[in-house]
């Protein structure tokens, strides 16, 4: 039986709520019009506020790593979780289309096609403990390159940073 029903005959708002298996607020609600039976309140999606900001760094780089967009949105002072963030940039589909990477679907790696020497990526590792055979003390650098064309150089350096003693 319906809640307005029930208010018509004369009974209490605890006494429908007790009838209903419902909360007492929640009756109030429904009898004010504040509340439609059968439907959950939608709370706020608390991505949407940054949905242009994503918008616009995945616009300028497609490749940033999802990591690092929740880093800066946590900056700007998103609240949510990772996994939360990560499911409304698929459900708003925010990351734009790329080929190349759309192609690699259920590769390991993505093969993205470039001229040889036409781009190469540098970054430097740190290596705790190195081997002694290598003369270079507690930590050393090791310089990684990729090619374009996929090779990888490891580049084993005798460069020294000279690091005041405290």
């Amino acid at each position: 039986m319906d809640a307005h029903a029930l208010r018509r005959q004369g009974w209490t708002i605890s006494a429908i709520a007790q009838h209903l298996g419902r909360d007492r607020k929640t009756i109030r609600a429904y009898l004010n019009g504040e509340r439609v039976p059968q439907q959950r309140r939608q709370a706020p999606d608390a991505f949407v506020p940054f949905l242009d900001y994503c918008r616009q760094r995945l616009a300028d780089d497609p490749h940033l790593w999802a990591s690092t967009l929740f880093d800066e949105i946590v900056q700007l002072g998103y609240a949510g979780a990772y996994s939360t963030f990560t499911r409304a940039l698929r459900r708003f589909d925010v990351r734009p289309h790329c080929e190349p990477c759309h192609a690699s679907q259920g590769r390991d790696r993505a093969v993205i096609e470039h001229s040889p020497g036409e781009e190469i990526q540098f970054d430097w590792i740190e290596l705790p403990d190195p081997p002694a055979a290598w003369g270079v003390g507690a930590n050393t650098h090791l310089l990684v390159g990729a090619l374009a064309v996929g090779v990888h150089m490891n580049v084993p350096t005798r460069v020294r940073m000279n690091v005041p003693s405290s």
